[in-house]
């Protein structure tokens, strides 16, 4: 059996933060569109979840999700322990640019 886990590009010194398939499944919730300013230039398995972001999550608990059936409507999700963990990592080391391993 594989572990999944998020590795900071760029950050080789950083340990891995280990994942389920469930949150890496979330990941596209979170991440900011390819091309907004400041995004790079994106590989496959890569995401960019901007520092702003991250801190209001957490400053707020909760998050917004967009109905792929309704681009009209927004519902505020309540932070998973999971989601929350993960957002504290990439609060503490200042991680934005993240890639899913194997």
């Amino acid at each position: 059996m594989s572990h999944l886990r998020l590795v900071a590009v760029g950050r080789p010194e950083l340990a891995a933060f280990p994942i389920t398939q469930r949150l890496r499944s979330q990941l596209v919730y979170f991440m900011a569109s390819p091309d907004a300013k400041g995004v790079p230039t994106l590989a496959e398995d890569e995401y960019f979840i901007p520092r702003g972001d991250v801190k209001r999550w957490l400053d707020e608990g909760v998050f917004s999700l967009v109905s792929p059936l309704d681009s009209a409507n927004e519902t505020e999700v309540e932070l998973s322990e999971e989601q929350e963990s993960l957002f504290e990592w990439l609060k503490r080391h200042q991680i934005e640019h993240v890639r899913a391993v194997e």
